[in-house]
């Protein structure tokens, strides 16, 4: 199942209608929404962000086999639901309607009369496959209602499904196989340990599955599966120190081979092939200096398209598996390409396509005429998003010597003097910022004449897997450096004011966001963090079971006691009472990632030594907000909070 998902730091990227106030001066925050230290917002502010909440995106799920039509995903309503498109431009008919959000779709491949859809409840992440009948549009519920299944694909045949499950244990991830039509025919086809376990795909003649076995963002695995034995088979070895990220694994069109993406010998994650009998693996893209973020084999096995992170921006690109050279691919403007499909009739590649200056819409190239196509286009608010500010590619010198990157948002020529800076870290660890659309972020740059900074700093992906390895472990206070030097270039800037900067950053960019004010609060004016670890000793203890093992890798074991030493000894709940600048805590009550105990401890400490603190946490939703009312809450919230600490 596609799809996207980026947690906007500062802002929700999911951008959201207004709201209407009516009889009130002030928002009235839902019943849902635990909020303290906030003062009574504005309801002018409703009106003052106005056409900033009205985009929309819609993301590239699948085709129909046989029709040239379209499966997307996009928000009418409160959340992300399934929409069919029949023609480029073509009304959307909603197929879903669910208070949660919808988190992908795959259409039956054979007839095209059913699709899978994946759905959880209040931001849990326990998802639930489902079956959608287009003839009826009845939905079936496939799986138990309470384990966390993930990963569905369908066989080639489209009489069965194979999908990761935690239903035995809670905690390690089983490959199940299951009759659609029948969801009694329900197996248990491998019993495994660990939470990294994920299908990839189906042998042409149904017989065999390729499975990964993840292990840390540089480190994988992949297996062949017999699908009536169980039997497994190791294809990629470990072999020497070296370790090896296998992933996106897709079976040659004549089922004697494996393409998938590789950084086998190599910086970069590049696409090779797998010959099944021999093991032998060949490099496709042995002379692309970055990684390859994704690809799609044609149906007739002829042509892959992929698409290339290069230095952050999307790049299409197409291979003839038979000559083993590119074709032509249309020139897309700077952006970001994802979700890549062929449709069964070799000809036209589906994708998703966004820029700083579009949010995502779905997009079709005809690969025989390079026709491109778009499909749809989501609405902006009716504002000029061409003249929107550009990212402009910066490099600043970090404490070791090495040069480290980010992307700067300035202000339009109007906002003279120096400007005050918001930087917003991405999540991960291993993650990157790439300049796709900014959403609401947008007002902040465009109407307050705020500079935006997105730094990827050391342990952030696209930039080789050295550069990636540099933050795990005891090298964990290396990145919160890299911020402390930005501050230092943000300093020998002309038009940027060191007196009045913003850290901010969801997720891993939270427990980055308050390492900084621990460590720099002297250095900035205010901080937002959301969904942010605050001790990675007790986030370590209390995240979910199936991703504990997951994240020891990249943070560190806490039960070593050398390493929970040196992991209290960095935590930001330790240091609190040095964070002298006021605080936004952002958090979901029924998060399985980051549980709000992480900010609970936080937002205590800071607050009892006198910091302004403003806590806002939805008993509705987990890792980031998903839900409109929700979302627009955070951003009016987030406003004010920048207009009362930064702007003054």
């Amino acid at each position: 199942m596609k799809s996207l998902c980026r947690l906007s730091l500062l802002l929700p990227l999911l951008l959201l209608a207004s709201a209407a106030f009516a009889g009130s001066e002030t928002i009235v925050p839902g019943d849902n929404l635990v909020v303290e230290g906030v003062p009574p917002l504005p309801a002018a502010l409703a009106e003052e962000v106005g056409r900033y909440s009205d985009f929309r995106q819609a993301i590239f799920q699948g085709w129909h086999p046989s029709r040239r039509e379209m499966l997307i995903a996009t928000r009418f309503a409160e959340t992300n639901q399934l929409h069919w498109v029949k023609l480029p431009g073509g009304a959307r008919t909603q197929l879903t309607f669910f208070p949660d959000r919808v988190a992908g779709g795959a259409v039956e491949p054979a007839k095209g009369d059913t699709l899978l859809f994946s759905k959880d409840t209040g931001g849990g992440e326990s998802y639930q496959i489902h079956l959608l009948d287009l003839r009826d549009g009845r939905i079936r519920l496939l799986t138990d209602g309470k384990s966390r299944n993930t990963g569905a694909a369908w066989s080639r045949q489209g009489d069965r499904i194979a999908f990761g499950s935690t239903r035995r244990t809670g905690e390690d991830v089983d490959i199940r196989v299951m009759t659609p039509s029948d969801p009694v025919q329900d197996r248990l086809l491998l019993q495994l340990e660990g939470g990294g376990w994920g299908v990839q795909d189906w042998s042409p003649d149904g017989k065999k599955l390729l499975v990964g076995n993840y292990i840390s963002a540089s480190e994988s695995y992949l297996y062949l599966a017999d699908v009536q034995s169980g039997e497994k088979m190791l294809l990629t070895p470990r072999e020497g120190a070296e370790t090896v990220l296998y992933a996106n694994g897709r079976f040659g069109a004549d089922g004697k081979g494996i393409y998938v993406i590789s950084d086998r010998g190599s910086e970069f994650q590049r696409l090779a092939y797998l010959d099944l009998a021999t093991k032998k693996e060949t490099p496709l893209t042995p002379d692309i200096p970055w990684d390859v973020d994704e690809f799609d084999l044609s149906e007739d096995g002829r042509l892959l398209a992929f698409a290339v992170n290069e230095e952050g921006l999307g790049v299409l690109r197409i291979l003839d598996t038979k000559t083993g050279k590119e074709r032509p691919a249309p020139k897309l403007p700077a952006g970001l390409v994802t979700g890549l499909e062929w449709h069964r009739n070799n000809r036209d590649l589906g994708f998703s396509f966004s820029s700083s200056a579009q949010p995502y819409d779905a997009y079709s190239v005809d690969i025989t005429t390079g026709k491109l196509e778009r499909w749809t286009e989501s609405e902006t608010g009716g504002l000029n998003t061409a003249s929107f500010s550009r990212p402009e590619l910066i490099r600043w010198k970090s404490w070791d010597g090495r040069f480290i990157s980010g992307f700067l948002f300035r202000p339009p020529a109007r906002f003279t003097g120096r400007r005050p800076v918001a930087i917003d870290i991405h999540g991960g660890p291993e993650g990157q910022y790439r300049p796709d659309f900014n959403g609401r972020d947008n007002f902040f740059v465009e109407e307050l004449g705020v500079a935006l900074i997105y730094p990827n700093v050391r342990g952030s992906t696209g930039y080789g897997k050295s550069f990636q390895k540099m933050d795990n472990g005891f090298q964990r206070e290396g990145s919160y450096q890299d911020v402390g030097a930005l501050l230092d270039w943000i300093g020998d800037q002309p038009d940027l004011d060191p007196d009045r900067i913003l850290v901010g950053g969801g997720s891993y960019g939270g427990v980055m966001t308050l390492a900084v004010a621990t460590t720099c609060s002297d250095r900035i004016r205010c901080a937002v963090s959301v969904v942010g670890p605050s001790n990675l000793v007790t986030f370590l203890e209390n995240t979910s079971p199936y991703r504990r093992d997951l994240r020891r890798v990249e943070y560190g074991d806490e039960r070593d006691p050398k390493m929970r030493a040196f992991l209290e000894s960095i935590a930001p709940a330790g240091k609190a009472k040095n964070i002298g600048k006021p605080l936004f805590v952002i958090q979901g009550k029924n998060d399985p990632r980051v549980p709000a105990s992480e900010s609970e401890q936080m937002v205590a400490t800071v607050r009892g030594k006198g910091t302004p603190v403003w806590y806002l946490m939805a008993t509705d939703e987990g890792h980031g907000f998903a839900k409109k009312k929700n979302r627009d809450f955070q951003f009016y919230a987030t406003v004010e909070f920048m207009k009362e600490f930064l702007l003054k």
